[in-house]
């Protein structure tokens, strides 16, 4: 699980990172008519605003549970993420796609290269922080250094935390990218260069966004947890005295990054009587919360065989 406040530590580390360099990006843009660091302007205005949106759902998905929201709002986390991951697509990778397309059929010569030199570099600078906060926030998940890198973004179900990896990644390669075409356009003396790199980067955030809005929806549409949890889980239940057999494998949802709900449908021993069974569920309850934490809500459905009789718990 990753930790709540290294999550918004590296949202707001970005965003005041993209706001500063959006701004110093355009500045350059205008004053250069360079369309890869147009790009890399738009690219970092959409974090900025990616960030707002994930900070915004991040604060929706805590608001306590009612009447009408029996399970609280944890998706709503879910969702924000998917407008995230669609305004890459969109706004970062097709408009840097379109200006890329636009500059290839209408070069304009490029002027004085230093704004785009300073700025690219201390945009790289500030998205490397970024990314650091971010990858401080997801390796904070629990077997993520033993998993790798690429493994524990797959099976993140934080939106905070892979959006923000994924994102900043983007922009230190966008960065690059950028500084290549800017750097061998005015060295060949060839303003298509420049072009190029601008659809460079588009293609990088469409490619980012389609990961984005594939993990996304695993998640919308009620991913369970994964198979080491489901055998811990029926470990737990298998060594509880009162069980007899577990009727079914235990059945599970993420609701949140850390709201994850458990049913499970359990035979206890034959000849236990409802207190009895009633003791062992609160039993089973107290040692699957120990272990996991992130199941807030565990319903479990017991059955006494010899009694044949049914305990909703």
């Amino acid at each position: 699980m990753a930790n709540p406040n290294s999550s918004k530590s590296a949202l707001y580390g970005g965003l005041l990172a993209n706001v500063g360099i959006a701004i110093s990006k355009f500045v350059a843009a205008y004053f250069t008519r360079s369309s890869a660091m147009l790009s890399e302007g738009i690219h970092s205005l959409v974090d900025s605003g990616n960030a707002i949106l994930l900070l915004y759902g991040m604060s929706r998905s805590q608001r306590p549970a009612d009447a009408r929201h029996p399970f609280g709002r944890s998706k709503e986390l879910y969702f924000w993420g998917l407008i995230v991951a669609v305004l890459i697509f969109a706004i970062g990778g097709g408009m840097s796609f379109y200006e890329g397309i636009k500059h290839i059929e209408h070069p304009e010569p490029l002027t004085d290269p230093l704004w785009n030199y300073v700025v690219l570099g201390v945009s790289i600078g500030f998205e490397g922080w970024a990314f650091y906060l971010a990858m401080q926030a997801l390796y904070q998940l629990e077997g993520a250094r033993q998993a790798g890198f690429w493994k524990t973004l797959r099976v993140s179900r934080d939106p905070a935390v892979y959006a923000s990896v994924l994102e900043n990644l983007a922009a230190l390669l966008g960065l690059v990218v950028a500084l290549l075409g800017v750097y061998f356009g005015h060295m060949l003396n060839n303003p298509f260069l420049d072009g190029a790199a601008s659809i460079v980067i588009g293609v990088l955030l469409m490619l980012v966004a389609v990961f984005l809005v594939a993990r996304t929806r695993a998640l919308i549409v009620g991913e369970g947890v994964d198979e080491a949890t489901l055998t811990g889980l029926e470990s737990i239940i298998n060594h509880d005295p009162a069980v007899g057999s577990q009727a079914r494998t235990p059945l599970t949802m993420y609701l949140g990054p850390t709201d994850v709900v458990l049913a499970l449908d359990v035979n206890f021993n034959p000849g236990l009587g409802a207190a009895e069974i009633a003791r062992a569920v609160d039993r089973l309850q107290d040692s699957i919360r120990a272990k996991y934490p992130e199941f807030k809500r565990i319903f479990i459905e017991a059955h006494s065989v010899s009694a044949r009789e049914r305990v909703e718990a």
